[in-house]
């Protein structure tokens, strides 16, 4: 080998090395980003020696896709679990301290203690104020569930701009990778950065990609709805201002597709879009709905009147009413679901005025206990039979259509906790996917940092054997000097 060959390849491997070690040093420096794909220098020889050819990126398409899947699932699980833990600790927390229920079962008790000694004008006062209580329960329990469809409907807002958002970026980006893929220029960062906005889709709205040959990507949301190809599609959303029981929410529109809700507590849905809309369409007023049935069974349970009579009186509300404009409060329908009861449920005035009414009637204008005298009891026991006995409840409400209102309570608490259990085993489960899915892609794509370490020794041991070419080329031109001198 010539002096002149020996220069070039030393100069080979300096560049070779350099542009090697830079690589290296930017895994390196990303080993702790989650978003970043390693790098691999591609070498090639020539005449000139050895050179880098190109700069691999490290990907697992397949992974990468079940990864933004298990993403948009744990996303959508998560979302819906909250929501749920929400509602339960509206109702008191774990022991359901405050729901409906455990309200109706101590007026229950304060009744059946008033029936046994009617003539106690303060236990009928007692009576009034456990009334009082489960009003406010089944009125803070209904102002509870529809804040929360209305903190849903304000998320739903705030995730469909993001949402645009990304998109827009993405558009930017997957221009970027086309342009790069065209001039031969090195994509990876431009491919690191589309990735991850990938995966804060994926949070968001299901999805599913497909990569053409040029590098372009095109995104379906998970029910085949085109979110991106070329430019991104318009997701739009109209916010409403504030919910109540017979208030519908819009919906979320992909290109003028109805995004669709998730069902279930181990939900189907994917993204935290269709969790909240389920959260808000489904789960919310199926429960208000239940909340509206014991209200009602109440009004119906202490309704006075007597249509027998002459002039007949029909029956009304008695110790629980709602509130209403004219015409005034009726008992509602056997069977059938009164929107919006729950919230506007009280207890009669008349009640705290006189509290004895309880046990004597009165509140429509017929008074049973007619003597006034201090030991009737026949209403009393009447509303304790009634407790007892099966009412009809919509069927609709997803629980048992003809029960007691004690029994029908009970069952309401028990589905909602249901739910929320099987929506927190779902989460678990989720969460574990998607951590095992993430650990997959890393191990394929992700920096390791003794492969890298060892390959920046291997890279130094190459520069110093360069280096002492180089240094023993000098000296023999250095010797071939001073002979020719």
């Amino acid at each position: 080998m010539s002096l002149s060959s020996a220069l070039i390849s030393a100069q080979s491997v300096f560049t070779t090395t350099g542009q090697q070690t830079a690589i290296v040093s930017k895994n390196i420096a990303n080993a702790s980003n989650a978003d970043y794909a390693r790098r691999l220098a591609l070498m090639g020889t020539s005449l000139n020696g050895a050179q880098v050819l190109s700069i691999q990126r490290s990907q697992n398409e397949a992974l990468l896709k079940q990864n933004i899947v298990s993403i948009s699932q744990s996303s959508a699980q998560s979302t819906l679990l909250s929501g749920l833990t929400t509602l339960k600790s509206a109702l008191g927390g774990n022991d359901y301290e405050m729901a409906p229920s455990t309200y109706l079962a101590s007026f229950r008790d304060a009744l059946q203690t008033y029936a046994s000694t009617p003539g106690n004008s303060t236990i009928a006062a007692t009576v009034v104020s456990a009334a009082g209580d489960l009003v406010t329960s089944l009125n803070k329990t209904s102002a509870a569930v529809q804040d929360m469809r209305l903190d849903s409907d304000k998320e739903i807002a705030t995730s469909v701009a993001t949402l645009n958002g990304l998109l827009s970026d993405f558009e930017t980006v997957n221009t970027a990778v086309q342009s790069a893929i065209g001039t031969g220029s090195d994509p990876s960062d431009a491919l690191d950065q589309r990735d991850k906005i990938l995966k804060q889709i994926s949070e968001i709205v299901g999805i599913s990609t497909v990569t053409r040959g040029s590098g372009d990507t095109v995104i379906y949301t998970s029910d085949g709805t085109v979110l991106f190809e070329n430019k991104a599609r318009q997701v739009t959303f109209t916010p409403t201002s504030g919910f109540d029981a017979s208030t519908s929410g819009n919906g979320v529109y992909v290109d003028g597709v109805p995004l669709a809700a998730g069902t279930g507590g181990n939900t189907s849905g994917e993204g935290k879009l269709a969790a909240l809309l389920q959260l808000r369409d489904e789960i919310a007023p199926q429960y208000q709905t239940q909340l509206d049935e014991i209200a009602r069974g109440l009004v119906t349970l202490f309704q006075e009147g007597d249509p027998s009579g002459t002039p007949a009186v029909p029956y009304a509300p008695g110790l629980f009413t709602y509130t209403t404009s004219t015409p005034p409060a009726t008992v509602p329908t056997a069977g059938t679901v009164e929107p919006g009861l729950a919230a506007s449920l009280i207890v009669n005035p008349l009640a705290k005025d006189n509290p004895e009414m309880i046990r004597d009637g009165g509140f429509n204008g017929v008074i049973a206990n007619t003597d006034n005298a201090s030991g009737f009891s026949d209403l009393l026991d009447g509303f304790i039979d009634a407790f007892d006995g099966d009412l009809d409840f919509d069927a609709t409400t997803g629980l048992d259509p003809q029960t007691t209102i004690s029994s029908y309570a009970t069952a309401s608490v028990g589905w909602l906790e249901q739910l929320r259990s099987d929506a927190s085993t779902a989460n678990d489960n989720k969460t574990a996917l998607l951590s095992r899915t993430a650990e997959a892609l890393s191990n394929e794509t992700g920096v390791s940092m003794d492969e890298e370490l060892s390959l920046l020794l291997d890279l130094e041991q190459s520069y110093k054997a360069s280096a002492k070419l180089v240094s023993t080329v000098d000296a023999m031109m250095a010797a071939l000097l001073e002979a020719v001198g």
